[in-house]
C-alpha cells in the first residue's frame, strides 16, 4: 500500500483552504440577508464554493492503491455507510463550519478538512478566513498556528512553514483562572452542571464563548481548559480540531465510553464529548 506523506498533505490542503476561504468571504464580504440555510440562500452559496474548491484539490492530492482517497462532507453525506465502511482512508471536510457566526457576522466561522486513517483523524487543517488564521497539525509532526498566510506558495517547503509558524500548545504559565469554553449558539443544562462542578474544583473558573471548531483550537492553544460538548455536532464538525488537539497532547474523550472520538460510524452524528488540554486530569 502506498504511504501516504502527511507533511505534503499539509502544504496542499492548507492552499485548499486558503483559496476555500477567499471564496466564502466573496460572499460574506458582500450586501446580503440571510435568516436559513436554503437552496438559494448566500450561505449556501459559499458553502458550495468551498466545497468544490476542496473538493477539486484533495481529488488529485493523495492516492492509496494508486485510487484516489475518498471525500465525506455534509454536502456528501448521503454516502452509504456499506459503502463508506471499507475505506481505510478518507477526508472528512466541512467547508463551511460556523453557519450561525457567518450569519450573525461575528467572523467565527472556519473551513475544516482531516485525513481520517482508520477512525482515527491524522490530519486537520482548520482555517479562520475572517482572521487570516491557521491552525494545522499531522501525526509525527505536531500541532502549528500560522497567523501569516502571506508566506504560502505552490514552492513552500514543510521547514519553511513550521519555521514561520508557532508550534502549540504555548507556554501558558502565567495563566490565573482555569478556562472553560463554550459555544456562542448552543448551551445546555449539562453544561451548567459540568461549568459548577469545576466551580467546586477550581478557585478562579472563567468562562469563555466561541464559535465553531475554534474552541478545540483555543484547548490546543493553551488559551482554554476545557471544552465540554453536551449537545449535537457532526463527524466532520469536529475531525481537524481532535487532530489539532491531539498533536498538542490534549484529549476529546466520548463521555459514554471514555475513549477518545472515533469517525465513520455508520451513524456520523457524534456522542457527547470532553477536550481538555495537555495533562489535564478532571477526576
Amino acid at each position: 500500500m502506498d504511504t501516504i506523506q502527511y507533511d505534503k498533505l499539509i502544504l496542499t490542503t492548507i492552499l485548499a483552504a486558503k483559496r476555500a476561504g477567499e471564496a466564502i468571504l466573496d460572499v460574506y464580504d458582500s450586501d446580503f440577508e440571510v435568516e436559513q440555510k436554503d437552496d438559494k440562500s448566500p450561505l449556501t452559496l459559499a458553502d458550495k464554493k468551498s466545497n468544490k474548491i476542496i473538493e477539486n484539490v484533495l481529488e488529485q492530492t493523495a492516492t492509496v492503491n494508486n485510487s484516489t482517497v475518498p471525500i465525506l462532507s455534509e454536502e456528501g453525506k448521503e454516502i452509504s455507510y456499506e459503502e463508506r465502511k471499507k475505506w481505510e482512508y478518507f477526508w472528512l471536510v466541512d467547508p463551511l463550519d460556523g453557519t450561525k457566526e457567518f450569519v450573525k457576522r461575528n467572523g467565527e466561522f472556519t473551513v475544516n478538512i482531516a485525513l481520517i486513517h482508520k477512525h482515527k483523524p491524522v490530519l486537520g487543517i482548520i482555517y479562520i478566513p475572517v482572521k487570516d488564521v491557521f491552525y494545522f497539525a499531522a501525526v509525527n509532526i505536531g500541532t502549528y498556528k500560522l497567523e501569516n498566510s502571506e508566506i504560502l506558495t505552490d514552492d513552500l517547503s514543510i521547514e519553511e512553514l513550521l519555521g514561520k509558524s508557532q508550534k502549540l500548545p504555548l507556554d501558558n504559565n502565567n495563566k490565573t483562572s482555569f478556562a472553560v469554553i463554550g459555544s456562542r449558539s448552543h448551551t445546555s443544562e449539562e453544561f451548567s452542571e459540568f461549568v459548577e462542578r469545576l466551580n467546586e474544583k477550581y478557585e478562579n473558573v472563567e468562562f469563555i464563548s466561541s464559535g465553531s471548531s475554534l474552541k478545540l483550537c483555543l484547548v490546543a492553544e493553551g488559551k482554554a481548559d476545557v471544552y465540554p460538548r453536551f449537545g449535537p455536532t457532526m463527524e466532520w464538525d469536529t475531525a481537524a480540531g481532535q487532530a489539532i488537539v491531539e498533536q498538542a497532547e490534549g484529549t476529546v474523550i466520548d463521555t459514554q465510553t471514555n475513549e477518545p472520538l472515533s469517525y465513520n460510524k455508520s451513524n456520523l452524528l457524534n456522542p457527547f464529548f470532553i477536550v481538555s488540554r495537555q495533562g489535564l486530569t478532571l477526576n
